[in-house]
């Protein structure tokens, strides 16, 4: 009998995961779900402050608000399944849900890149034309800027989901990750995917990396603009610069580590992608919630509801 060649078409996809251990499992599942808690609270209590305190409906904050907003959508993309995983090993993920979870991870973190960019135009703006600020910065050109930055985050991801989309998955479907990312998954195409790797490359490695040194010189001018010509607030000015190139750096240099070179795996792929899709989001929150604007209106919010409260009371 001659034997038969068989294949398969891939269904689902196994997920490895963080680790075997079950100890260190138990170890991660706690500290990933603090993580977790503490990205919803301190990105929704920006997203409160901002929308409750009328003095920081300013350009700047909005931005902050959408951006706590991807962060946190981002990271429950990702992080209640890492949670799962790390309860039982190994774990599956449908090939429908992988897409999905492919598709609003690079949504959302795309959004979330070009809010990057937003917010350091709004700086440019706030330091080169101050007495212009709020006529340039209105509300109608905010809202589009916001627009355009969730619609170049959807177009990014729609790129991303058509180079996966179009390759056959017959076998093996072994995923040494802990949720579902390009670079791993065209890995397991039962094709040659030089071509897609480079195609990747060029959508999400170049697309980083420019934006990364645009926003680099973008500060580094705004910086000089604030050293020379700033004197009235030029602390704060220079606080805020600084904030944001700290959380600049947070995402786009593990970004930059996973997506801007083909054909390579090194050892610190995992913990980059925990970095970016877990960490991230709460030192964003963190960082940004150690401003004196928001400490000081979140401690206006507190009292705020404390006297409302004793008023209530008959």
């Amino acid at each position: 009998m001659k034997q038969q060649n068989l294949t398969f078409t891939v269904t689902e996809f196994v997920l490895l995961g963080l680790t075997q251990n079950p100890e260190l499992q138990r170890c991660l599942f706690v500290i990933f779900f603090i993580v977790y808690v503490t990205t919803w609270f301190g990105n929704f209590t920006i997203i409160t402050v901002v929308i409750t305190d009328h003095r920081l409906h300013t350009p700047m904050y909005f931005l902050l608000a959408n951006l706590a907003f991807l962060d946190v959508s981002d990271s429950s993309v990702t992080v209640p399944k890492l949670l799962l995983d790390l309860l039982s090993q190994p774990t599956a993920i449908s090939f429908n849900e992988c897409i999905l979870q492919m598709f609003f991870f690079h949504f959302f973190a795309g959004a979330a890149i070009f809010v990057f960019v937003l917010l350091a135009i709004d700086r440019y703006v706030a330091i080169h034309q101050p007495l212009r600020y709020l006529t340039i910065m209105n509300q109608n050109v905010c809202m589009g800027l916001v627009a355009g930055a969730w619609l170049g985050g959807f177009a990014h991801s729609i790129v991303q989901i058509g180079l996966v989309l179009q390759l056959p998955f017959c076998g093996p479907n072994i995923l040494d990750n802990f949720f579902c990312d390009v670079p791993q998954i065209i890995k397991l195409a039962c094709t040659d995917i030089y071509l897609v790797e480079l195609l990747m490359v060029s959508n999400s490695g170049m697309l980083v990396i420019i934006l990364f040194i645009l926003l680099i010189i973008s500060y580094t001018i705004i910086l000089a603009r604030i050293k020379k010509h700033v004197t009235e607030g030029k602390r704060k000015a220079l606080s805020t610069c600084g904030t944001q190139i700290t959380v600049v750096c947070l995402q786009f240099i593990p970004s930059i580590f996973i997506y801007a070179r083909p054909f390579q795996k090194f050892p610190m792929d995992k913990m980059a992608s925990v970095f970016f899709t877990a960490v991230t989001p709460m030192l964003n929150s963190m960082i940004y919630t150690l401003r004196n604007e928001i400490k000081i209106a979140l401690q206006r919010l507190t009292v705020q509801k404390l006297i409302t409260a004793f008023l209530q009371q008959p």
